[in-house]
């Protein structure tokens, strides 16, 4: 078996890690930290696993073979400075540390989008898991970007679920806030734009194209939609688009393209991106759905563990949605 730790396990992210490692068929979770929370019951912070796990949290991470960092932003780097990593253990770190300056020491991460760099994660030891909005954009643009297609700006708005915030409580997350509501955040200027633009250009062999995204806060607790358009010369069909993405991503257990309408019904709990591709005109439209926890960040992060340890990687994801 397969002994893991996670680091920050009280969390949004860290909870679902564990949800989703219970049930892992080669793994034993052994140490879940918190330094605030050690010695609680698990169960006590993750009430919805009464019954399902006795573990206790912890301050040590032990000598586990994978470690996950499901750290606030700016946190990794710390940890990794601050705690012995035994010798032959893979790390994941699902925060921002590492997915631009993707160095500490002698250890040199990956990034984890993982349909797109599967060999690269396949055979590393460490691997900066994408951001949430990250994900649900990239997967959208990576097949015309390998196309060489994207030669105009990409407009992209996306709605984000209220656990994208994270755990803590803040004004724009209050539940009087957030109900009933819709706001815009951080226009032109989200965090994520460096790794997509990033993304972009290891894809494209050249430089990325300037992309205008509108990150918009939903009334919802989990899921993100992304509407996103760019124009590509009405000589690539829309036959021709669809068959480039159904071509993407042919081998992919967990992204699909879907003929019709998509939504957030169909993607929560699940660690799926589905995509609609769309000609208007000039202008190709992709509609992308994802779980920002799962798919976005828990899921695909289990994902890029079953690829580093060579196991099948839908181990363990093959998750119920709910569609009601």
């Amino acid at each position: 078996m397969i002994k893991v730790a996670i680091a920050g396990a009280t969390g949004y992210t860290g909870g679902e890690l564990i949800r989703i490692l219970l049930n892992h068929p080669e793994v034993e979770l052994k140490w879940l930290t918190s330094t605030t929370l050690a010695g609680e019951s698990v169960s006590a912070v993750h009430r919805d696993l009464i019954g399902d796990c006795n573990l206790r949290f912890t301050e040590e991470t032990g000598e586990p073979d994978v470690l996950f960092l499901a750290l606030g932003h700016g946190l990794s780097r710390e940890f990794l400075a601050n705690n012995k990593i035994p010798a032959g253990c893979k790390v994941i770190d699902l925060g921002n540390d590492f997915r631009l300056d993707n160095k500490i020491g002698d250890k040199e991460f990956v990034y984890g989008m993982s349909e797109l760099f599967h060999d690269k994660i396949a055979s590393s030891h460490y691997v900066a898991n994408p951001g949430c909005f990250a994900t649900a954009i990239t997967l959208a643009l990576a097949p015309l970007a390998s196309a060489g297609l994207i030669n105009d700006e990409v407009h992209i708005h996306a709605i984000t679920g209220s656990t994208g915030a994270g755990k803590g409580l803040s004004a724009s997350s209050h539940f009087s806030y957030r109900d009933n509501n819709i706001s815009i955040y951080k226009p032109f200027t989200h965090q994520h734009l460096g790794e997509i633009r990033q993304t972009m250009e290891v894809l494209s062999g050249g430089a990325s194209p300037v992309i205008n995204f509108v990150p918009l806060r939903g009334d919802f607790p989990r899921g993100i939609l992304a509407s996103i358009y760019t124009k590509v010369s009405k000589k690539v069909s829309a036959d021709a688009v669809r068959e480039l993405y159904l071509s993407a991503y042919e081998s992919s257990p967990f992204v699909h393209l879907s003929a019709g309408t998509v939504s957030l019904k169909e993607v929560v709990n699940t660690n799926k991106a589905l995509l609609q591709v769309e000609r208007h005109g000039d202008n190709i439209h992709i509609t992308s759905v994802i779980d920002n926890l799962i798919k976005g960040a828990s899921g695909q992060a289990v994902q890029n563990m079953n690829l580093m340890l060579g196991m099948r990687e839908d181990t363990a994801l093959r998750l119920k949605g709910s569609a009601f």
